[in-house]
C-alpha cells in the first residue's frame, strides 16, 4: 500500500537537499515530483491540482529553522496537506441515545460490501456494542448465506426473510426486531450492482426513507483509483452518504482513493479494510495514514494491534520468565503466533518508523520463511523438550528426530537451539541488571533473533557463550582481561 507514492515523494525531498531556504525556483522541481507522484497514485485530477497549489502557497518563502533543513520543512507542509485532504481527524461511527443506531451499507458488487458489514459488526462487538445484521441482498446468489456464515463466525445474529421477500420490508422488520430486543446497532447489508443503475438507487432510497438510518456508509474498493471519486460523488448526490469504508487497502493499490474520497464527497473515510480476515478492519486516522505515506510509520496502530492480541496477565508472566531465564520454546511459540495474529511481517514492519522503506520485499519474504521454519521445528518437539531446551543441547539424537519431523536439516535445529540458548543467557544477564554488548545481533526486536532467523553459525558448541559474553573462553583456553584505563574527566573505567 502506497509504496510507489512513498518512493516518488522521497524523490521530491531530494530536490531540496543542500538548499538554505525554500524559494519559488527550487520548490518547482519538488512540486513537479509531488504532482507526478499523486497522478501515478491515481488521485483525482482536481484533487491533485488543489493539493499542489496549497502546498506551493504554504511552502514558498518558509524561513529555515535552525537544525531543520528545507527538505524536512517541505515534508511537514506536505504532511499537513495530506492530513487536511483526508479529513484531519478520525470520525467515529454514530451512536444514538434511542437505540438502535441504524447503519445502511451501500456500494457496488465486488467491493467487499458483505464482508465489510461483518467486519464492522465484529469491530462493534469488540467495543461492547451489541449488533444485528440484516440481509436485504435478495438478488446476488448466496449473498444471504454468506452473511449468515460470517455472522456465525463472529458470533453476531443475522436477520433474514429469504430471497423472495421485499428488501424494504426485510430492512423494516429487522430494525423492529433490534428495537424489540434492545440491540445497540443494526447494520443493513444492501444489494449492489456491477455498475450504478436506477433500480439499485431507487431501492436504496426506499430503504433509507423507511428505516431512516443514522449512518449511510459507502463501501469503496481502494484499487479503483479515480473511479472511486466518481462513484462517491454519484452516491452522495443521489442517496446522501455520511462516510465511507475503503476495502482492499492491503492489496497492490496505488492509494488514490484514500486521497480522493474525502475531498470529492466532503464525507469522511471512517474505516479501512486491511486484509481478508474478518478482524482486518481499522478505524481511519488521516494523520496516521499521512505518516505511512511519507514513510514515517504508524506506532499508534501497532500498539493498538498489540493491545488487541496481548493478555496483560499473560504478558506479566512472560516478563517474569524472561528476566529469570525461564523463557522456553513454548513461550517463544506463543510469541510467534501472537505476531502472526497481528498481521504479516511486512505489515508490521511498515508501521515501525523508518522501517517501511529500509527492508526489501525479498528480506521480508525471507523473514516470513524463517518464522515458518522456526514454528515447524518447535512443533516437532515434545512438551518436555520445549520446556527444557538443555535436553536438546546435549542430545544430537533428539535434534535429529526433530529435524526429520519438521522436514529440515540437523544443522537447522542445532542452530535454533544454540541461538535460543544465547538469547536466554542475555535475558538472564539483563534481569540481573547487566547489559552486555549487543553488537552483531540486531535482529527482529529481540536480542539474538538475528541469528535465529538466518545469520551466523553456532560458536564454540551449543552451550558456549559467544565472544564478549561472561564465561567465554578464548581459543587458547585463557580468558583475556582488559587492563584498567584512566581517561581524563571520567575516572577509572
Amino acid at each position: 500500500m502506497f509504496e510507489a507514492l512513498a518512493d516518488r515523494l522521497e524523490g521530491a525531498w531530494k530536490k531540496l537537499r543542500g538548499q538554505d531556504k525554500i524559494s519559488e525556483s527550487n520548490v518547482q522541481e519538488a512540486l513537479r515530483e509531488v504532482r507526478r507522484a499523486l497522478l501515478e497514485a491515481d488521485v483525482n485530477l482536481q484533487v491533485v491540482k488543489d493539493f499542489v497549489a496549497e502546498v506551493q502557497e504554504k511552502a514558498l518563502g518558509l524561513e529555515v529553522v535552525a537544525g531543520v533543513n528545507p527538505g524536512q520543512q517541505f515534508i511537514k507542509v506536505v504532511y499537513d496537506e495530506l492530513v487536511d485532504v483526508m479529513g484531519e481527524t478520525n470520525v467515529p461511527l454514530a451512536q444514538v441515545e434511542n437505540r438502535p443506531t441504524i447503519v445502511l451499507m451501500a456500494g457496488l458488487q465486488g467491493t467487499g460490501k458483505t464482508t465489510a458489514t461483518a467486519k464492522l459488526a465484529l469491530h462493534l462487538r469488540k467495543i461492547e456494542r451489541s449488533t444485528l445484521l440484516v440481509a436485504t441482498d435478495v438478488y446476488r446468489p448466496a449473498a444471504i448465506d454468506q452473511l449468515i456464515t460470517l455472522g456465525k463466525q463472529i458470533g453476531v445474529p443475522v436477520f433474514e426473510m429469504g430471497s423472495k421477500a421485499d428488501p424494504v420490508e426485510i430492512a423494516r422488520q429487522g430494525v423492529a426486531k433490534a428495537r424489540e430486543e434492545g440491540i445497540d446497532t443494526v447494520i443493513i447489508d444492501t444489494a449492489g450492482r456491477l455498475q450504478i443503475d436506477e433500480s439499485m438507487m431507487a431501492e436504496l432510497a426506499r430503504i433509507k426513507d423507511t428505516v431512516k438510518p443514522d449512518e449511510v456508509l459507502l463501501v469503496v474498493d481502494a484499487m479503483t483509483g479515480q473511479e472511486a471519486a466518481n462513484l462517491t460523488r454519484t452516491f452522495h448526490e443521489q442517496i446522501g452518504i455520511t462516510g465511507a469504508i475503503l476495502t482492499k487497502m492491503d492489496g497492490d493499490t496505488r492509494g488514490g482513493a484514500a486521497l480522493s474520497v474525502r475531498r470529492i464527497s466532503g464525507q469522511p473515510i471512517k474505516f479501512i479494510g486491511v486484509g481478508e480476515k474478518v478482524e482486518a478492519l481499522q478505524p481511519f486516522y488521516p494523520d496516521r495514514m499521512a505518516s505511512r505515506i511519507l514513510g514515517m510509520g504508524d506506532v499508534l496502530t501497532l500498539v493498538e494491534k498489540a493491545q488487541e492480541e496481548v493478555d496483560i496477565a499473560e504478558a506479566e508472566k512472560l516478563t517474569e520468565k524472561i528476566l529469570t531465564a525461564k523463557f522456553d520454546f513454548t513461550d517463544f511459540l506463543k510469541q510467534l503466533r501472537l505476531m502472526k495474529n497481528m498481521g504479516s511481517l511486512a505489515g508490521i514492519m511498515k508501521l515501525i518508523p523508518g522501517m517501511g522503506n529500509k527492508i526489501s520485499d525479498e528480506q521480508l519474504q525471507q523473514g516470513e520463511v524463517q518464522l515458518k521454519r522456526t514454528e515447524a521445528m518447535i512443533n516437532s518437539m515434545t512438551m518436555e523438550e520445549r520446556k527444557n531446551p538443555d535436553l536438546l543441547a546435549s542430545s544430537p539424537s533428539r535434534r535429529k528426530r526433530i529435524a526429520k519431523g519438521a522436514g529440515y536439516d540437523l544443522n537447522d535445529v542445532s542452530k535454533l537451539v544454540a541461538d535460543f540458548q544465547k538469547m536466554r543467557t542475555l535475558m538472564q544477564q539483563m534481569g540481573q541488571g547487566q547489559f552486555p554488548g549487543m553488537g552483531g545481533m540486531p535482529g527482529m526486536g529481540m536480542p539474538g533473533m538475528a541469528d535465529m532467523f538466518g545469520g551466523g553459525a553456532p560458536r564454540g558448541g551449543y552451550n558456549a557463550p559467544p565472544p564478549g559474553w561472561r564465561g567465554y573462553q578464548s581459543p587458547s583456553g585463557k580468558s583475556k582481561k582488559k587492563k584498567d584505563k584512566k581517561k581524563k574527566g571520567f575516572g577509572s573505567l
